[in-house]
């Protein structure tokens, strides 16, 4: 197919998933175009190279990067923050029911006094505030879960079909190649193939959620069939495209995810919370033998060399480099160091690397033992409320923990806590999530009927959205 007929053909497909997908029955607010956008960017491109505009020089990117993507950013942040404003109610009970996530965010705040780069890491922190600020938008929408469920299909509905669309009809664009290996990787509108991977394999969780609860009929949308068939259509495209892009670490999380939600789905595990708890430590457990204790003969089974492409060799030389093993070298600073990038570049062979490759590894090396305990207190905070969660609400809460332990799987081999990140920012939506269920925060807009429609459509026994009566 030509090139530009592919373009009308693909467009039109895109189009025809929104209409299928249309639920009038729903009425969120405007406002969560914001983080749609914010994701739109995240999981492709910079603002700047749509533009057509050059890429700054390697070490201007890492220190300044572009005034066109911060402008972007910046105004995206601005205009969240005036949203938040007018829902003052709601974002001050969301933020007091995640105290773990708060401390953690201040600790990154006070390590800037110890950073080399100072003015870069205050301003790097500026922006990973974008990111809980932009999940707030979503979560404190008087219909949060209609919310969350736009956010996923008006993200996936345009990334996954076009990102098909550059592998095939524009390789140039689309597939780059190993500078070491020479094999050929598949970007398509993402920057490199592992973020390909982690936005596919984020977002087509929330398709699996999707598609779960129309088919138990949780969610009773104005036109079920239609919205079944869009977000089937989008999880096979998801699927392929996740195999596609080769990315393991994303595959098998998506994998555990799915396997998560689709037992947490049978009707035992929603009346014995504690068989959840045993599931989701044998999935921890078998992904940690798998990834760090498997050996060969594992890394071989997931398509990778006994040293995971490389990474036990890194990891290897990273941890003597800690700055300082208690605090780190400061929020987002370790990278940012030209010596510390030519040391790893001549023990690695000329790797240009700016990750750890491991999540709770760049945690230590930007934040010592302090940050990687903090995270720790996150992650085991947010699962003990997603499970509470699922105790409350078993669909809305099988997506949270899903997300929360696939986020814990995705960090044994990839840098996942980082700034502005997919995996990132889904893993803290489903920890800020848990704690307004588990709170029993409501919409701060009066209920004249009491019991109302699902804010996705159809009829609930669910409490935990529903606006507080006047």
């Amino acid at each position: 197919m030509n090139p530009s007929v592919a373009n009308v053909v693909y467009a039109l497909g895109v189009a025809g998933l929104f209409f299928l997908n249309r639920d009038n029955s729903a009425r969120t607010s405007r406002a969560l175009w914001l983080p749609v956008l914010y994701l739109l960017v995240l999981g492709s491109r910079p603002v700047s190279y749509w533009l057509g505009m050059a890429p700054p020089d390697a070490d201007d990117a890492m220190l300044d990067g572009s005034p066109i993507d911060a402008v972007f950013f910046g105004i995206l942040l601005i205009a969240a923050g005036c949203v938040l404003a007018n829902r003052g109610r709601r974002v001050v009970s969301l933020l007091s029911a995640n105290g773990p996530t708060l401390i953690y965010f201040l600790f990154c705040l006070f390590s800037v006094l110890w950073s080399d780069f100072p003015g870069v890491a205050i301003k790097r922190w500026v922006k990973a505030i974008g990111d809980l600020v932009l999940i707030l938008v979503v979560l404190t929408d008087k219909q949060p879960v209609a919310a969350l469920s736009r956010l996923f299909s008006r993200t996936a509905f345009i990334l996954v079909p076009f990102s098909l669309l550059y592998i095939k009809y524009y390789p140039y664009l689309g597939r780059s190649y190993d500078p070491w290996t020479g094999r050929q990787l598949c970007n398509g509108l993402a920057s490199s193939k592992n973020m390909l991977g982690v936005i596919t394999f984020v977002l087509l969780l929330g398709a699996v959620w999707r598609v779960l609860a129309l088919l138990r009929r949780e969610e009773v949308p104005s036109h079920p069939r239609r919205s079944l068939f869009a977000q089937g259509t989008l999880l096979s495209l998801g699927v392929y495209l996740l195999i596609t892009a080769d990315s393991v670490t994303s595959s098998v999380s998506f994998a555990l995810g799915t396997a998560l939600m689709l037992a947490t789905s049978l009707r035992f595990m929603r009346r014995h919370t504690a068989a959840v708890h045993l599931l989701v430590v044998l999935v921890v457990a078998v992904s940690s033998i798998m990834f760090l204790g498997g050996g060969a003969s594992a890394a071989q089974a997931l398509g990778r060399s006994p040293t995971l492409s490389g990474r036990t060799d890194i990891w290897a030389t990273l941890i003597p480099m800690a700055p300082n093993p208690l605090v780190g070298a400061g929020f987002e600073s370790f990278w940012l160091s030209r010596t510390v990038r030519q040391r790893l570049a001549d023990a690695t062979g000329g790797q240009d690397l700016n990750e750890a490759h491991d999540g709770y590894l760049e945690v230590y090396l930007e934040l010592g033992w302090v940050g990687v305990g903090l995270i720790a207190f996150i992650l085991i905070d947010g699962y003990r409320r997603s499970v509470a969660a699922f105790r409350r609400d078993p669909g809305w809460g099988s997506l949270l923990i899903a997300y929360i332990v696939s986020g814990v799987v995705y960090n044994l081999t990839e840098a996942g806590f980082r700034m502005m990140y997919p995996m990132w920012i889904f893993l803290l939506l489903a920890i800020v999530a848990s704690g307004r269920i588990v709170s029993g925060i409501v919409a701060d807009s009066p209920n004249s009927q009491g019991a109302t429609a699902n804010p996705v459509g159809g009829m609930t026994t669910n409490k935990w959205w529903l606006p507080e009566k006047a």
